[in-house]
């Protein structure tokens, strides 16, 4: 097999990729080492910007998004058991984030390439990644018992953080920076109607509390646990009362309890990988970066490193230029460390280290003291959960 780019990974990064590529006249094929069910069933984040918004339009399957989506047009500050909204809206001029899970992403773009009669190779086997570095790259993988090899011009990897086109790359190359931190989300999504219509952000003493949704009917609920916690110390109803534990009075009267439709418990970390192109082999999403879930920021990375990825590689086959290729790295990385340092910023902000004690829960409460009473200070923070404006053009 032959094409022009082979992306390497099935989840929203690569098959929104596909998509673009798919409406500017590029053939692409996605090798995907899972199967279809499993890509669907891996539950994440649920926030998305403007920017992944448009891209979603861009690409033909925003209407979905559009139609059963959650506009949200501010968000709320859980501290000292009282709550304080942050106006999204009225802080950026009228931006504003669209509550829709990334599971339905990813089956918007499912059906529009399967609709499209598009290639996308799943349950790949021992998937490798070939000459990058040179003119001629090249994938192979097996399947049914069978080896395979697809020669292309560019290769994609939005794999993941344990994908192998980063492990891949050449170690003198590749430098990664990462932080990891000492506690984990312990989350539960449930068919109950959320607490509250927009998303509640606790810090209490009793640690960090997240109050979100994925419909008028499905809610998505976190408490921070150290790191060392295992999911099997926890039953749902030891987790709908600790998680009433942090919560102000009015939500906890709204809380509405009910099974688990999925339980379990997420480390947080920091970690980018520089850079993010190797020759004609190019990182995006996961592969690339991840960040705390904090702010809402890990799809909406991987959306904008596909939409640099796009454009550059349109006007590597439309306008001959090669320079969309040639400032990739360097583009993503800025959008990166931005988000990076507003995800570190704000998981700083609202967790309970073990190390700070009460004298760091002080500080946090006097910072969001000044967060919710300095205009300039919500500003900053709306500017940076909603998403700068971006151009991939340029």
């Amino acid at each position: 097999m032959r094409t022009q780019v082979a992306i390497i990974g099935a989840g929203p990064a690569g098959l929104l990729l596909g998509q673009l590529l798919y409406k500017s006249g590029i053939d692409a094929v996605i090798i995907e080492q899972r199967s279809p069910d499993y890509v669907l069933g891996r539950i994440r984040a649920g926030v998305l910007e403007q920017v992944s918004m448009d891209l979603l339009d861009k690409a033909g399957v925003g209407a979905r998004a559009h139609a059963e989506g959650l506009p949200h047009d501010g968000i709320e500050l859980l501290f000292k058991g009282a709550r304080h909204r942050i106006d999204l809206h009225d802080l950026t001029g009228g931006s504003r984030v669209t509550v829709y899970g990334q599971t339905e992403v990813t089956r918007d773009l499912m059906d529009a390439r399967a609709a499209e009669g598009l290639t996308t190779v799943y349950d790949a086997q021992n998937v490798q990644v070939h000459d990058f570095e040179g003119q001629s790259p090249r994938v192979t993988y097996q399947k049914d018992g069978q080896t395979h090899e697809l020669a292309c011009d560019f290769i994609a990897g939005c794999d993941g953080y344990h994908g192998v086109c980063r492990a891949s790359a050449p170690a003198n190359l590749l430098k990664t920076y990462e932080r990891v931190y000492p506690f984990g989300w312990l989350g539960v999504l449930a068919d109950v109607p959320p607490v509250s219509h927009e998303l509640i952000y606790a810090n209490t003493e009793r640690g960090f509390a997240l109050c979100s949704m994925r419909s008028a009917t499905r809610s998505r609920y976190y408490v921070q646990v150290p790191s060392t916690d295992k999911i099997d110390n926890w039953t749902i109803d030891q987790f709908w009362t600790e998680l009433g534990n942090r919560l102000d009075p009015e939500a906890r009267a709204n809380l509405v309890t009910g099974p688990a439709l999925e339980m379990s418990i997420a480390p947080l970390r920091s970690f980018v990988a520089e850079p993010m192109r190797f020759g004609r082999m190019f990182l995006a999403g996961d592969a690339a970066h991840i960040v705390p879930p904090t702010g809402a920021k890990g799809l909406n990375l991987a959306a904008s490193d596909v939409g640099y990825l796009w454009t550059a590689l349109t006007e590597f086959y439309t306008e001959k230029s090669a320079v969309g290729i040639d400032t990739y790295s360097d583009r993503c990385l800025r959008r990166v460390w931005r988000a990076e340092r507003f995800s570190w910023w704000f998981t700083s902000l609202m967790h309970r280290f073990p190390e700070t004690g009460e004298f760091g829960q002080k500080i946090q409460e006097a910072e969001l003291d000044y967060l919710v009473n300095s205009r300039a200070a919500s500003v900053s923070l709306a500017e940076n959960y909603v998403g700068l404006p971006m151009n991939f053009g340029t």
